[in-house]
C-alpha cells in the first residue's frame, strides 16, 4: 500500500458532507460507493471518485476470494479445515486493510492499494 496525501478539501460542500467524509463513506459497502459516483457534487471530485472506485474493486476482489475458497472446499472436501483456517486469516487481513483505507479516507489520505489502486486511479481520471 502506498500512502499519498491528497489535495482533497475538507470544506463542506452544498450537500453538507465533506469530500473526506464522502470518501470514507464509500468504503462502508459497495452501494454508497456506487451512489457517490452518481450524485452530483461528489462525482466531479477526483478524491471521492478514486476512493469509490477503489472500494468497488476491493469488495469485488474480496467476493472473488470468498468464492474461490468456497469452490476449493466444495471440490476437495478434505481441505475444509485448512481452507476454513486460511479463509479466516485472509478475511482478517482484508478487514485490516479495509480499516486502514477507511480511516485514511476520512483523514484525507489517498492510500493506494496494490493493483486495485491503479485500476481505481485510471477509472477516477476518466
Amino acid at each position: 500500500m502506498s500512502d499519498v496525501n491528497a489535495a482533497a478539501t475538507p470544506d463542506v460542500n452544498s450537500s453538507g458532507l465533506s469530500y473526506n467524509a464522502a470518501a470514507g463513506i464509500a468504503y462502508l459497502t459497495i452501494i454508497p460507493a456506487i451512489v457517490l459516483l452518481i450524485v452530483e457534487p461528489f462525482r466531479k471530485n477526483a478524491f471521492v471518485r478514486f476512493h469509490a472506485w477503489q472500494s468497488i474493486f476491493f469488495f469485488v476482489a474480496w467476493a472473488v476470494i470468498d468464492i474461490l475458497v468456497g469452490l476449493v472446499q466444495h471440490i476437495v472436501p478434505s481441505t475444509v479445515f485448512l481452507t476454513l483456517t486460511a479463509l479466516q486469516l485472509v478475511a482478517l487481513a482484508l478487514f485490516i486493510v479495509w480499516l486502514i483505507v477507511f480511516i485514511g479516507a476520512f483523514g484525507g489520505k489517498r492510500i493506494k492499494l496494490p493493483l486495485i489502486g491503479d485500476l481505481a486511479e485510471r477509472q477516477a481520471e476518466r
